[in-house]
């Protein structure tokens, strides 16, 4: 496995450890210009979840990984909370806000993964 697909697991664990829902994972590897190899999208039900989903992505990176996000924004705003690792991008959303900007259909010819909601 490469060190991008390792990133993608553990950020998928973090966001699963706070319950994020509705997580796809966007494989834009073969998409000429993207800006990273993966994207993670999610969202929360709350401000105060998406947080808390983007502080466990960051423990947990950090611990399995060791890596620490280049830039992350959205913090206290917590409508999108966008976490960049250079390689994998993860989008953290308000349900209302992931509806808005869509990004599954703006990178349509990405490859999607649907992972199950965690109970």
């Amino acid at each position: 496995m490469t060190e991008a697909t390792n990133l993608v697991k553990s950020i998928t664990k973090g966001i699963q450890e706070k319950k994020g829902q509705h997580i796809v994972i966007a494989d834009l590897r073969h998409i000429d210009g993207a800006i990273a190899n993966y994207f993670v999208i999610c969202q929360g039900n709350s401000p105060t979840q998406v947080e808390a989903i983007a502080e466990s992505v960051g423990d947990i990176c950090r611990k399995e990984a060791g890596e620490k996000p280049v830039n992350v924004n959205g913090l206290g705003n917590n409508q999108w909370v966008a976490i960049d690792y250079v390689d994998v991008l993860v989008h953290i959303f308000m349900p209302e806000t992931r509806e808005f900007y869509d990004l599954e259909n703006l990178w349509e010819d990405a490859k999607l993964t649907e992972l199950p909601d965690v109970d």
